[in-house]
């Protein structure tokens, strides 16, 4: 830890500052943050004693549990070793707060999610066979050569010969196609239906042979962590051994995890020593870093106009975007389950393209996440396979004379209409994601200027998926990859429309598929971008446009004072570790 403890007459300090701080008005929507109520002093007090008794006193809880491999000690013992290691290593330890969301609650098993799932990541524990680099190509990390043959259906991989696991058995080639194909056989969260089969060809040579070509596998190994074959079991998610930067010393379920650098690491020796990682609310982790007791904290736009002593605010550039879905069919359809498919006014073309028109992507941003964000046009704005003809601009008086031009007249009520059908729509939004019913409420108020009227509603996800068939949904998206184009907007196989919202087209699929099948993965960038717009047909807004983007939102951190945080590369969707995919690099000055 970089700072001492707090005494709790300072916690109680802090708490005043926070009751103080929490009265003033911040932007979102024209709500007030409401800090001086009980639950969120009960909150900060909370929150301050948890850090200082995790960060000082860690191993005293009763779900702790320890990284095979790594001598074992009693509670008290690792009590007084982790705060021998606060004491001796001031400068080369942190304590970076994150979100409950953040813990993966299977474990730090890739099979199960860690590294993957809808919060990609570097797994940090294990190694990788690749990694994504800052412009987002591919870079080596167990991987000494990658090679793929002319029809895209082996890839050969060759890797180092000097890594270890923490217990000191080598890494081969046998722990990669072991990891690889049990991923393939058991991951609950990772698609590795293109993996046919893993083998290695000696120690330091694998070979995938796949079912078809995946031209993107690249960007799969970046995120797949290699784990020991004998080693892995049902218990390896709490207790895993890898070859990579840290060593997971200490696991209290629901409060912390502690990260140690791994002394025999193959590359570049960590900077940072000790990682602890504190699982908090939003307004805990606030009150956290008002206490001093924490190095980085993530907080959200609604506390961005809040000063902390001590700290900054850093805005971590993302792919974590906002949209929403507009239904390209008219209603009256079902799918296999009875589901309802399609929209009567937004199967319109001309409506699809107005709404985008009418969108003040940048007053959304001023407005709803206070300056820290930027427009987006795709769900892949500012990627190596990004098409910069999504781009438009905020144009409401063009927006009108489309909708004019097609037919759309003002009714009495100024709301306008064709052929029996009125231009409005509810707009779904997930219960609690108060960003997302900002945008929609935001969305609702600027599509009223140009005659159309949007209702707001909140809805959980176990009816979400299904009512999105048929009604725009505010979704949250973003990642290292291009198949986040594929999975949005490719026909779902053995369906006629994708899977998230009903459109289909089959130029764009051809392009996509093409784009999978390209044994270069350089070459399949422009592919990727066909597909968003070739000249004539695509997903953009001269082409059928079934999904409306709004913002990438800024992934916002308060960071002490002296913590030099190295330069991030884009973060994918999730607010969560991808802060430290490079906390090895982090120093204090």
């Amino acid at each position: 830890m970089h700072t001492e403890s707090m005494p709790l007459s300072g916690i109680f300090s802090c708490v005043r500052l926070w009751i103080f701080l929490g009265t003033k008005k911040h932007r979102n929507g024209d709500k007030f943050m409401k800090k001086q109520t009980i639950k969120t002093i009960v909150t900060a007090l909370t929150a301050a004693a948890m850090v200082c008794s995790l960060a000082g006193c860690a191993g005293n809880s009763s779900e702790t549990t320890e990284t095979t491999g790594v001598e074992n000690s009693s509670a008290e013992e690792n009590t007084d070793t982790v705060a021998a290691a606060e004491q001796e290593n001031e400068k080369d330890s942190v304590i970076v707060v994150m979100g409950p969301s953040s813990e993966p609650e299977a474990g730090f098993d890739p099979a199960y999610g860690w590294g993957a799932g809808e919060h990609v990541h570097e797994p940090l524990i294990q190694s990788t066979l690749t990694v994504t680099k800052a412009d987002m190509t591919i870079g080596y990390d167990l991987a000494t050569d990658v090679n793929v043959s002319d029809d895209g259906m082996t890839w050969t991989v060759t890797i180092r010969d000097d890594v270890k696991f923490t217990d000191g058995e080598p890494l081969t080639a046998e722990d990669v196609a072991f990891t690889y194909n049990t991923l393939r056989d058991t991951s609950s969260v990772n698609d590795f239906t293109m993996l046919e089969e893993a083998k290695a060809l000696d120690d330091t040579t694998v070979e995938f042979d796949m079912t078809r070509p995946y031209s993107i596998w690249p960007y799969t190994m970046a995120i797949t962590g290699i784990v020991p074959e004998h080693a892995y079991g049902p218990d390896y998610g709490s207790n895993p051994i890898g070859s990579g930067r840290y060593i997971m010393k200490q696991w209290d379920k629901g409060q912390q995890v502690i990260l140690t650098a791994n002394p025999d690491y193959y590359g570049d020796e960590p900077e940072m020593k000790t990682v602890t990682v504190l699982f908090m609310d939003e307004d805990a982790a606030y009150a956290a870093a008002l206490s001093g007791q924490v190095d980085l904290a993530y907080t959200s736009a609604a506390y961005s106009d809040q000063t902390v002593d001590g700290f900054s605010l850093l805005a971590c550039k993302t792919v974590d975007n906002r949209g929403f879905n507009l239904p390209a069919i008219p209603a009256g359809e079902t799918d296999e389950n009875g589901v309802p498919l399609g929209n009567d006014f937004t199967s319109d073309i001309n409506v699809r393209r107005a709404i985008n028109l009418a969108i003040d992507r940048d007053e959304m941003i001023e407005h709803v996440l206070n300056g820290y964000g930027t427009a987006a046009y795709s769900v892949c704005d500012q990627m190596p396979w990004y098409n910069e003809a999504a781009e438009v601009d905020y144009d409401p008086d063009m927006a009108a004379a489309i909708l004019k031009e097609a037919g759309w007249l003002a009714g009495s009520d100024g709301i306008l209409e064709k052929n029996g059908v009125r231009a409005e729509f509810t707009m779904l939004y997930p219960t609690g994601d108060s960003v997302r019913q900002a945008l929609a409420e935001d969305t609702a108020n600027q599509l009223k200027e140009i005659g159309i009227k949007v209702t707001t509603e909140g809805v959980g996800w176990d009816t979400a998926y299904d009512r999105a068939q048929s009604t725009p949904l505010m979704w949250g998206w973003g990642a290292h990859t291009p198949m986040e184009l594929y999975n949005i907007y490719h026909t779902a196989p053995g369906k006629q429309y994708a899977e998230y919202s009903p459109y289909g087209n089959e130029k764009v699929n051809e392009y996509m598929d093409a784009a999978l099948a390209e044994s270069d993965l350089e070459k399949s960038y422009e592919l990727w971008k066909n597909a968003q717009w070739d000249g004539t047909t695509g997903i953009t807004q001269d082409g059928d446009l079934p999904w409306i983007w709004l913002v990438n939102i800024d992934h916002l951190y308060w960071v002490k004072d002296g913590l030099q945080v190295a330069e991030q590369k884009l973060h994918p969707h999730g607010h969560g570790w991808s802060i430290v995919n490079n906390v090895d690099q982090w120093t204090w000055k």
